[in-house]
């Protein structure tokens, strides 16, 4: 490894394709940085990009084309690469869109773009080489379903090619989130492939910085302590040559950095304590978190081991079409209000609930007791519908709530009106051989293929598992049973004592839960198991949980299986990504220990 004193100064200015436009601007012009990177794509996004592809209007986030226009100039002038995922579906046509902007602004930067990730046309010919693209989270085998995506998600390598053969911006497709921080700091400090905990502090740090202000006080439990949360600033990993690194954010912005913060985010849409990225994986619960000075949190002592054999991939396929409708249920006796809605409407759809593939029935207790304003009487009830049948679940199956309009409940009235039925695509995570799927870096048209790290002619040693050693924890990381046992208690909202991060992990959801003191954490750790979990959330009650500890960080990271249904775009919850989740579990009301509080 190359010993470099000087930080790489990574700075992020998105954090999905959306997030606030004049970010790049902000961050090459706010103060010092070495690189620009930010994160266009999601599961979701894959299937907007398809979209917009077929429709012929390219498959890359155009918003990155954008933000390129803004700030090309000043990065060339100040040697500030950029790395962005924005290529998404068409990395090619998203270079050459930014070389267009180029052109317009008398500049003429090196672009690199890296393909490779795009499974699509070889699904039948993996399925023929005996790769059944088995689901992760169900074990079901892909068989003949119609695909609309499938990409790997390729790892940091091809972006340090591409930066050793001297790009000035790169372009990739899907590649992991956090590889736009690992391909630049292993062209920065010359790292090897085995160089494992380097590598893995590098996917700590992006996945930390990949959410944009999520590291600096977006979407925080504890909001009301982030000054100028109105318009925060950008996150910028400062790493160092052994993988441990700074995070930070440019002076005189708003929102703030600290150990919470970068807690919060640490526990966002994680499963295990062993993180698997197709470069290395990385030890959750190694970690330590320290506070170095304002705005500034360091994260050091992150292992690594070994790169996985395998390679995530991600295949969105058709899964028919959906629709929904909500009857709005006004002041008293809501539940029988609703009893005669669910006879009615299924008793006037054709073939009944059970004529759809997929139907659900939601009721919604938003009304109070003793309403202070009409909104406050209102309770709501909702029907979803799936079905392969665009027809059956289209403007026949809304009119049916039309036409009860004046033949139904006392006070009855709705949500929109009459609507038709949208298509929708499911999310199936799949895994394959590493070395089956490769970077390809285009630049100056010339194509060099970069293989995964457990390609064969790597010819890398096998890991050794019992040379990982953890950090020593900083509190302690088993409390003796019964140790919170007959000591006074005050019934209060949990989120009085802990924070929380939740989010979608394709079909399931993750929810983290962390505490600002080692007390905490013990009492945390004895009372909330799976179970107690279950009980205090009971709409899922029957859902799988898996449950990981994450002492070094004070915090407990709960996967639940399933209740996302088949994805983000599939999902008919409410909350289809389970952003509010945790927010949902803080302000459930328990006995807690009135020391602690």
């Amino acid at each position: 490894m190359v010993t470099i004193n000087a930080p790489l100064r990574i700075a992020n200015c998105s954090g999905f394709y959306g997030d606030r436009i004049l970010a790049a601007k902000e961050m090459v012009e706010g103060g010092p940085i070495d690189v620009l990177t930010g994160d266009w794509l999601a599961e979701l996004t894959m299937l907007i990009l398809a979209k917009t592809r077929a429709g012929g209007r390219g498959g890359f986030a155009r918003t990155f084309v954008t933000q390129m226009e803004h700030v090309m100039g000043t990065c060339l002038d100040r040697g500030i690469k950029v790395v962005s995922n924005a290529g998404g579906l068409d990395p090619a046509g998203c270079a050459d869109a930014v070389r267009e902007v180029a052109a317009r602004l008398g500049l003429a930067p090196r672009i690199a773009f890296v393909e490779g990730d795009d499974l699509l046309p070889r699904i039948r010919e993996l399925q023929g080489a005996g790769h059944h693209l088995e689901n992760l989270d169900t074990g079901e085998v892909f068989g003949e379903r119609k695909a609309v995506t499938a990409n790997a998600y390729l790892g940091g390598w091809g972006i340090t090619h591409a930066l050793n053969e001297g790009a000035d911006i790169v372009i990739t497709g899907r590649v992991t989130d956090a590889a736009v921080v690992v391909g630049p700091s292993a062209w920065k400090f010359g790292w090897k492939r085995d160089d494992w905990d380097a590598l893995a502090g590098a996917v700590v740090a992006g996945h930390i910085i990949e959410c944009g202000c999520q590291a600096t006080g977006g979407n925080y439990s504890f909001f009301q302590e982030i000054p100028g949360l109105e318009h925060p600033g950008f996150p910028i990993a400062e790493m160092e040559s052994d993988g441990s690194f700074v995070i930070t954010k440019h002076a005189n912005t708003g929102g703030a950095v600290n150990v919470g913060t970068v807690t919060s985010q640490l526990l966002y849409e994680i499963q295990g304590v062993r993180y698997l990225n197709p470069d290395v994986v990385t030890h959750f619960d190694s970690m330590t978190v320290t506070q170095e000075a304002p705005d500034r949190v360091r994260v050091a002592n992150i292992r690594g081991e070994q790169a996985p054999p395998t390679t995530k991939v991600c295949i969105n396929y058709e899964g028919g079409f959906r629709n929904s409708t909500t009857f709005c249920l006004t002041g008293l006796n809501i539940e029988e209000k609703a009893a005669l809605v669910e006879r009615t409407f299924w008793a006037h759809q054709k073939g009944g609930r059970e004529g759809f593939a997929q139907a659900t029935t939601r009721l919604i207790r938003s009304d109070k007791v003793d309403p202070q304003t009409n909104e406050e009487a209102v309770a709501m009830l909702s029907f979803i519908v799936k079905d392969p049948d665009e027809r059956k679940v289209g403007r026949a199956f809304t009119n049916v709530g039309t036409e009860m309009a004046l033949a139904s409940y006392p006070g009855m009235f709705g949500t929109g009106g009459p609507g038709g039925a949208q298509s929708y695509g499911v999310y199936w995570p799949t895994l394959i051989p590493s070395d089956l799927c490769w970077n390809e870096v285009v630049i100056d048209g010339k194509r060099t293929v970069v293989e995964n790290t457990q390609a064969a002619h790597h010819n890398i040693p096998p890991a050794d598992p019992a040379a990982i050693t953890l950090a020593d924890l900083p509190s302690p990381a088993t409390p003796t049973s019964g140790t919170w046992d007959n000591v006074p208690t005050t019934r209060i909202a949990l989120g009085r004592l802990v924070g929380t991060r939740s989010g979608d992990k394709g079909g399931n959801a993750n929810l983290g839960v962390f505490c600002r003191s080692a007390e905490a954490f013990t009492w945390l750790d004895e009372f909330l198991s799976a179970d107690r979990l279950r009980a205090l959330m009971p709409d899922f009650a029957q859902r799988p949980i898996r449950r990981y500890r994450l002492p070094n960080i004070w915090s407990l990271n709960f996967v639940i299986e399933g209740l996302l249904e088949e994805g983000v775009a599939a999902s008919t919850r409410m909350d289809g990504q389970a952003k509010g989740l945790g927010e949902y579990f803080r302000c459930r009301f328990v006995d807690i220990p009135t020391s602690l509080l």
